[in-house]
């Protein structure tokens, strides 16, 4: 492998120093010259650049042992019991706890926010949510309602077994639930996560299909907390800088889990949408991930497009399974290249080493090129 050139050296040193002075501390993947696949981000590179999604986190830290937090994704401003949005959930393994699936696959559509958490807080941040949207205006009269709540296992930096999440916790990430850039890495639920042996956390990342291949944006965010041998566009980064699962012993650094949420604003029912969502663990896939024995791989999608719209045909979902497969790799990257060094419950989770990485992928000739198609279409 060369040492790290002059180039790569001065670009890593201008994107981190710009983020420092955002108060942000990384840089995403595609501020280091990461460009995924051939299809041109939105404006935010975020599951925000689907109009009318929000997403807020609340960090939970305490003493030396609590490492977690709630992540909250709204599909809009409103009432979403009220006005529920075409859903659907892809199980790509099923070793872990979500809450409300069975509801959103019999009736196609998901009538609350979405909480990410931590696995043994699944049940207390539901409970919070159902007290929360009870007491809202105009749910007076309602008896049931299907919370969709998904987890990984953060027990490694996080002291699972005290449960640390509390109600303010879920009202907190609600209420911070907004538009525009989202704070990724070591936040939220991802403040206590580990992917491929290295501190995941939160990622985003987004699509826009251009107007000649049918138009619609896709944007997707990450939980990370899984493991396998790391590939960054391409170039095999875990192999290189080891270790990576499997090296010494079956199954070690292999296991743990990964919640995916697909966000769209083309027309797509629940059968739409349930294609659209399995193509995310193609992205998932190009990371280097396997889907282990003991790892919960989850997906849920849903739509924000206007009811009445004509829904895009069987023939025309090709570009958007491309742009959720993109999107999601792309934001698995930004949740480990955002992600900070971690001490918590059982010891320290280190940052991906972003100048070693960006060494590999130089190597590879996988960094500092962009051959994306225009938002136009056209070439």
């Amino acid at each position: 492998m060369t040492r790290l050139s002059v180039w790569t050296a001065a670009l890593l040193l201008a994107a981190t120093a710009a983020h420092a002075q955002s108060g942000a501390e990384r840089p995403r993947a595609r501020d280091v010259g990461v460009v995924v696949g051939i299809l041109p981000p939105g404006p935010l590179d975020a599951i925000t650049d689907v109009a009318g999604v929000r997403v807020g986190h609340a960090t939970v830290v305490e003493g030396d042992s609590v490492r977690t937090g709630v992540t909250a994704l709204l599909p809009h401003g409103g009432n979403v019991y009220r006005e529920p949005v075409p859903a659907a959930i892809v199980v790509g393994n099923g070793y872990g706890k979500l809450l409300g699936v069975t509801q959103v696959r019999e009736l196609g559509e998901i009538e609350t926010p979405i909480l990410l958490t931590c696995t043994l807080c699944v049940w207390t941040a539901a409970d919070a949510l159902v007290d929360l949207l009870l007491a809202a205006p105009g749910m007076e009269e309602v008896r049931s309602i299907n919370p969709v709540v998904g987890e990984t296992n953060d027990g490694f930096l996080n002291d699972i077994r005290r449960r640390p999440i509390r109600p303010e916790h879920v009202a907190e990430a609600l209420a911070a639930a907004s538009g525009g850039a989202v704070a990724e890495g070591a936040v939220g639920a991802g403040t206590g996560t580990v992917a491929f042996g290295w501190k995941g956390g939160i990622g985003t990342s987004s699509r826009a299909v251009p107007p000649a291949l049918g138009g619609g944006t896709v944007g997707v965010l990450v939980q990370s907390n899984f493991g396998g041998v790391l590939t960054v566009n391409g170039a095999p980064v875990g192999r290189e800088l080891g270790p990576f699962a499997f090296q010494s012993g079956l199954g070690e650094s292999a296991d743990g889990s990964i919640m995916i949420v697909v966000a769209t604003d083309a027309a797509l029912d629940a059968r739409l949408l349930e294609r659209l969502a399995s193509r995310a663990l193609a992205g998932l896939a190009r990371t280097g991930a396997s889907l282990t024995n003991g790892s919960g791989d989850y997906v849920i999608a849903f739509s924000t497009a206007r009811s009445g719209e004509p829904l895009v045909p069987n023939s025309a979902m090709s570009p958007l399974f491309q742009a959720v497969a993109e999107a999601t790799e792309e934001a698995v990257y930004n949740s480990l290249f955002r992600a900070t060094t971690v001490a918590g419950h059982r010891g320290t989770v280190e940052a991906l080493p972003l100048d070693r990485v960006l060494e590999v992928l130089d190597a590879y000739g996988v960094r500092g090129w962009d051959r994306s198609l225009p938002p136009g279409g056209d070439r």
